[in-house]
């Protein structure tokens, strides 16, 4: 639909990855639709393709991680977005660290969090809905941050 296209083209989100995690088994790929879905309690849902691996994981999985790029992140959006985890240890390639629940958390993005399922929904089309309540978050802001409180403009005056 075209017209649709000039409200679309407006939203212009970041790409974010999912990660989920079952035991020893890691999942993730690329999610183009994310969004926060309330905001008291703060609530977010990421959308999966029934035909990804990350969708399997996710049915199971105690947590997800959703976790935000930046716009030069082509390297990391390539590698989730292009690769089946069937085929290729994504992990291998990235650093990570286990996070709340089992998650797998990608530490070296903008920004991430991590929460527990809170159900699943469909809009009637092939992706399947995501409600994540936040348990944990991170990024590259938390040293940005630390750095700005450091500085001598900040220090407490005495």
């Amino acid at each position: 639909m075209p017209e649709f296209d000039a409200f679309t083209d407006r939203l212009d989100p970041e790409m974010c990855v999912v990660t989920a995690a079952v035991g020893e088994r890691r999942e993730g790929c690329l999610v183009g639709f994310f969004s926060q879905c309330s905001i008291e309690p703060v609530r977010f849902t990421v959308w999966l393709s029934k035909a990804n691996h990350t969708y399997e994981a996710a049915l199971v999985a105690d947590c997800l991680g959703v976790h935000l790029l930046t716009r030069e992140q082509h390297d990391l959006a390539a590698l989730f977005g292009g690769g089946c985890g069937a085929d290729i240890d994504k992990f291998a390639q990235v650093r990570w660290t286990p996070g709340h629940g089992g998650a797998v958390v990608l530490p070296d993005v903008a920004a991430w969090v991590v929460g527990g399922g809170q159900g699943r929904t469909s809009a009637g089309g092939e992706p399947v809905g995501f409600g994540v309540a936040p348990v944990g978050v991170g990024g590259r802001w938390e040293e940005d941050r630390r750095r700005s409180f450091a500085s001598p403009r900040n220090s407490p005056r005495r």
